[in-house]
């Protein structure tokens, strides 16, 4: 009889330590299809990744741990790897997230603490034996529609008219040219508050996870990923000067010093445009294809920073009015009619009872 992959992840992990038993603990998974496990031995704690090769970029992920690690970004050790069966054995960081403790009084601090990695991370030397995929316009199209296949189709049962589609393309076309007019570099392409870890060393160093999906993209995808970030949203006045303190690091390293600042403002703005879109799509996608259901509770805020950001631009007025007028609506509505169906299953159930 085959295996269980938890079985086989077992047995792999015991063979590799030269021990009878490992005691497992199933952490909270993250958005993909892997799944992690604590366990401890000889006092020292081991984090153990079942990733189902034809659904997880494994290779990926240990590249890029390999060319991290060698610019001196703290990522997790590998400790030992079967690509073939999809299993990895990592260090463990601990469960301090960069996200548990920010408050807006220590949030400026912390954020500049992240910030500075961005730098780094965009100019690290890749192996000539890997190439990172590009982030081109096909690309982020495809990712630009899941929020039409998914959150208006799937979630929402919104139709489009021919005009509304095509004035939501042109937005999606303004979308990509302004990605791909940026500065091309290394992107994490999830550095977000729930993918940094606060490590327990005396400076409490920052340390990056979930790095397998890396591309070469924009140069402002990373860090509005941070400052815009899909799981908490900061006053403008804190991302404005935030982000501004980030501009001074990119010229330093002459990245971007004959850019306008306020053509870095746009790049800034219609990239987290961009990111929300596609985010608030991906929240259905998991409910609807995978049965993950708590991150149907974060569209709002994604459709809050689209709502935002697209009204400081009078040609992307399409998208605006488009998400105010009829997405949000619609949400809300769905939400409304959840909830008391809920509430009406729930006095049936006691009448039931009674």
């Amino acid at each position: 009889m085959k295996l269980s992959r938890f079985s086989q992840l077992n047995k792999w992990l015991c063979h590799y330590f030269d021990v009878d038993s490992i005691t497992f603990y199933p952490l909270t998974g993250d958005a993909g299809f892997r799944k992690y496990y604590r366990f401890e031995l000889q006092n020292t704690a081991y984090i153990a990744v079942d990733a189902i090769p034809e659904m997880s970029n494994n290779l990926a992920f240990v590249e890029i741990q390999k060319t991290f690690q060698k610019s001196d970004i703290n990522v997790p050790d590998i400790i030992v790897s079967d690509l073939a069966q999809g299993f990895l054995c990592l260090s463990d960081f601990g469960d301090e997230l960069f996200s548990d403790n920010l408050t807006l009084n220590n949030m400026e601090q912390a954020y500049k603490k992240a910030i500075k990695l961005l730098p780094t991370i965009a100019n690290v030397s890749l192996p000539e034996n890997y190439t990172l995929p590009l982030y081109s316009a096909d690309f982020i199209r495809v990712e630009l529609n899941i929020f039409t296949q998914w959150l208006l189709g799937e979630h929402l049962s919104l139709s489009l008219s021919e005009q509304e589609q095509c004035s939501l393309d042109n937005c999606f076309n303004i979308l990509i040219q302004s990605a791909i007019e940026q500065p091309q570099v290394v992107v994490h392409r999830d550095y977000h508050s729930r993918n940094l870890m606060l490590l327990p060393d005396e400076e409490n160093s920052i340390g990056v996870i979930d790095f397998q999906d890396a591309v070469i993209g924009p140069i402002t995808y990373d860090i509005v990923s941070l400052l815009r970030d899909c799981y908490v949203k900061w006053p403008t006045e804190n991302v404005e000067a935030l982000f501004q303190y980030y501009c001074q690091l990119v010229d330093l390293e002459n990245k971007c010093s004959e850019v306008k600042p306020e053509q870095y403002v746009r790049w800034f703005d219609l990239m987290g445009l961009q990111r929300h879109i596609k985010a608030s799509g991906i929240f259905a996608r998991l409910f609807h294809r995978d049965n993950k259901e708590g991150y149907l509770k974060d569209i709002p805020l994604t459709l809050s920073y689209i709502v935002d950001i697209s009204a400081k631009y009078p040609e992307l007025k399409a998208l605006h009015d488009l998400v105010l007028n009829k997405v949000v609506p619609a949400l809300q509505n769905k939400e409304k009619s959840k909830e008391e169906s809920k509430a009406e299953s729930k006095v049936n159930l006691n009448g039931a009872g009674s």
